[in-house]
């Protein structure tokens, strides 16, 4: 496959991903948390409460808040994000109008509930546990729903802080304006909406991070073996991937061996293992997880350097001694 066929598809295996993720967000919130009148976060969640409150429809107010929003992608995430950001938004909002067309009502004009009356918790933990797995999947293909969704993608751009976190903070703020809102009853009725909006926020992020954390969830390989050659060869030529070699020395056969140590993603194991088995069945393996893999191929460096360190040169350089000779009295000292 050709770098560009390769670029084709990829680019189109995210856009089918973030497609998926988005019929199964829009099905799961129309189906589990609008009859229920749950609150959620996010601006599809503000959109809800401003339904809930005045009956304006919920795709027309997600789509003025994204529109405005759209500006501050083009300007941070750039327009490859935005690209995909736009078919989100859009694809979103026709699902969501479409979803509504197809959900059945009672003869009050309600939305039928589909778990039956009083059964409000138990349709938000499904529904919420559906609504964190389809932003994690549109995420994961390097995507957004838009809305505070870009707020989070901005915020991860450059700190490495989780994304469920920051919609975390985003949704307190959001779930909580419910109190401003007094067609939903009294004190204690609008308390109750917060309350469920908060549980709503909790499962949703959770899972968003659960799913993400699987899918870059990094393992590293340390492979003895005497065809160490062969196996290299083909996980650099057949999976692409960077292997190093390191010398080794067995303490009991007091033999020199090489060791082949490779970082990969935890999805691509049983590939590894696979050609593993294929050059040296009797080759001895060793897999464990690692918290972190940073570089190249994996995650990138989300630390800021101060800008007095970065004007700083040569700031880890060891200064010469004068006349080239060391310092024999501090290398005594030490």
């Amino acid at each position: 496959m050709t770098i560009d066929h390769r670029i084709i598809y990829n680019e189109a295996k995210d856009y089918v991903g973030i497609t998926l993720g988005l019929v199964l967000y829009a099905a799961a919130f129309t189906i589990f948390l609008l009859p229920y009148e749950i609150v959620t976060g996010g601006v599809t969640g503000m959109s809800a409460i401003i339904y809930y409150a005045t009956g304006f429809k919920i795709e027309n107010t997600y789509m003025i808040i994204n529109l405005a929003l759209l500006v501050v992608a083009l300007k941070i995430l750039g327009w490859k994000f935005l690209m995909k950001t736009i078919y989100a938004i859009f694809t979103l909002y026709f699902l969501l109008k479409f979803a509504q067309v197809l959900m059945p009502m009672d003869a009050a004009g309600h939305y039928v509930k589909i778990l039956g009356p009083g059964q409000d918790f138990m349709s938000l933990l499904i529904g919420c546990c559906f609504t964190g797995s389809a932003l994690a999947i549109v995420f994961l293909n390097n995507g957004s729903t838009g809305g505070t969704d870009i707020i989070a993608a901005c915020v991860n751009k450059y700190r490495d802080v989780s994304l469920g976190q920051v919609l975390m903070a985003v949704d307190f703020c959001i779930i909580g304006s419910c109190f401003f809102f007094p067609q939903f009853g009294d004190f204690l009725d609008r308390a109750h909406k917060v309350v469920f909006g908060f549980c709503t926020m909790v499962v949703e992020n959770f899972m968003l991070d659960h799913v993400m954390n699987i899918q870059r969830q990094s393992v590293q390989f340390m492979i003895f073996s005497k065809k160490y050659q062969e196996i290299a060869n083909a996980i650099g030529t057949q999976m692409e991937h960077g292997v190093t070699i390191l010398d080794g020395h067995g303490w009991y056969t007091g033999q020199d061996m090489k060791v082949l140590c490779i970082l990969a993603k935890k999805n691509e194991s049983v590939a590894i293992f696979r050609l593993i088995k294929m050059i040296d069945p009797q080759a001895f393996v060793s897999q464990s997880s690692v918290i972190g893999v940073y570089g190249e191929g994996f995650d990138r460096i989300k630390v800021n350097v101060p800008k007095k360190l970065k004007n700083k040169q040569n700031l880890f350089d060891i200064p010469p001694a004068e006349n080239g000779q060391t310092d024999n009295n501090q290398t005594d000292k030490a």
